[in-house]
């Protein structure tokens, strides 16, 4: 897929870096049509995104107790900021195994919604249309390596809008992840869905190295 190029259909490519504080700030945010319904009230009040300016939470990607997957790696949510109806949202992808693991470019995903099945969505490298410039989402594609214990990130960026009374809202609760061709796939479930009202667009950003934790 090239950057900029939007397709239909339920399985996407899309990478990044971990959500900056205040990213969402100098995007040039259009009067949304009508803010679509969120999550519940009990998921919003135990895993709501930080407004914006506020240090995103970090991945708990290296916790104790859990067994390496298959391909020696393993995706967790990272941190995410929202402005009116625009979201960011970050992953990580720890090397919990002995070798080094090389990413390039982006990986295939998938959207599941609370039944496990496909959502259907247009997916696309950078974030236009939906805003302007995020860089972590509009970045170039770069070689990443992840010595074990080292992790990468990506970076999502849509619109929880409704824009059409009779075209139902979707959410995301399940993200599947294939990080380079010939990998094995991830399931990782989501605490904060993805969205997407009826927009039907996801804006991804390749792999980056992570941030050192402090």
């Amino acid at each position: 897929m090239v950057d900029g190029v939007w397709g239909r259909g339920v399985v996407g490519v899309f990478g990044g870096v971990g959500v900056l504080v205040g990213v969402l700030a100098g995007c040039e945010v259009p009067p949304a049509p009508q803010a679509a319904p969120g999550p519940t009230a009990g998921v919003a009040e135990r895993s709501a995104r930080p407004s914006v300016g506020q240090p995103p939470a970090r991945p708990s990607a290296g916790a104790s107790g859990q067994a390496c997957p298959e391909g020696g790696v393993r995706l967790a949510e990272g941190g995410g900021d929202a402005a009116m109806s625009l979201r960011v949202e970050g992953y990580e992808l720890l090397n919990c195994g002995a070798v080094d693991y090389v990413l390039e470019g982006f990986p295939e995903v998938r959207l599941l919604d609370k039944a496990r099945r496909p959502v259907e969505v247009a997916v696309g490298h950078g974030s236009a249309p939906i805003t302007s410039q995020v860089p972590a989402v509009d970045a170039p594609a770069e070689r990443v390596l992840l010595k074990p214990g080292q992790a990468a990130s990506l970076t999502t960026v849509w619109r929880n809008l409704v824009t059409d009374s009779s075209v139902p809202a979707v959410e995301g609760w399940a993200l599947e992840v294939t990080p380079k061709p010939g990998a094995p796939r991830l399931t990782l479930e989501l605490t904060r869905p993805v969205d997407l009202g009826n927009t039907g667009r996801l804006g991804i950003g390749p792999w980056r190295a992570a941030s050192p934790r402090r």
